[in-house]
């Protein structure tokens, strides 16, 4: 019973809900010409409350390593713990370096979302969401350290939300910025660098 009142309101529940309160999160402009002032503190409430359901969630995840699914998977993987640990890792350094990266060039606006804030530099010159690209491995590292086959088979339906969040977001900046932020975009690739065409870089 406990395994899957766990599944339900805490993987499921939770995490989708957290990432439909950050789809929500990305969208102050639009949401100002709907209700006016206090859109974007609106919007960062929306972004607190999405972190809150995701840190419930990542608890369901440890609480499904003691109340599993009675599913046909395996408990652990079967292999040794150092290797799937050592896999963690290797995913962890470059989405920690992105996430890091994208929070910092991004400034204050990576928690609360701004009206009176810039189009961004740094990172941004070349991917539009280096952020998400970062975050979304955080499940399934967590999966991964947690030596859980289903966790991480699980992990990647979250995938989706973050491209639909990606592209939630980008309509957004464009009520927001308007032509220079479609221009921005056509030189620069959603979550991986734009290869630049011959003529481009003659």
């Amino acid at each position: 019973m406990i395994e899957w009142l766990n599944f339900i309101f805490l993987l499921v529940l939770c995490l989708f809900a957290s990432m439909y309160l950050y789809v929500k999160s990305v969208g102050p402009a639009a949401l100002e010409q709907k209700i006016g002032e206090g859109a974007y503190e609106k919007c960062a409430q929306y972004r607190k409350i999405s972190g809150f359901f995701l840190f419930v969630g990542m608890v369901g995840y440890v609480v499904y390593l003691f109340n599993p699914l009675p599913v046909p998977l395996p408990l652990i993987f079967p292999l040794p713990y150092t290797v799937v640990f050592a896999i963690a890792i290797v995913i962890l350094l470059p989405s920690g370096y992105l996430m890091y990266r994208g929070s910092k060039d991004a400034g204050e606006e990576t928690a609360v979302p701004k009206k009176e804030h810039t189009l961004y530099s740094g990172i941004y010159d070349s991917i539009r969401h280096p952020q998400m690209l970062g975050e979304v491995w955080t499940g399934l590292i967590f999966a991964l350290i947690l030596n859980s086959p289903f966790l991480v088979i699980y992990s990647f339906t979250i995938f989706p939300f973050f491209f639909w969040a990606a592209v939630a977001e980008e309509r957004d900046l464009v009520i927001r910025y308007g032509q220079p932020y479609i221009n921005y975009r056509n030189r620069t690739g959603m979550f991986f660098p734009k290869r630049k065409r011959s003529d481009q870089s003659d």
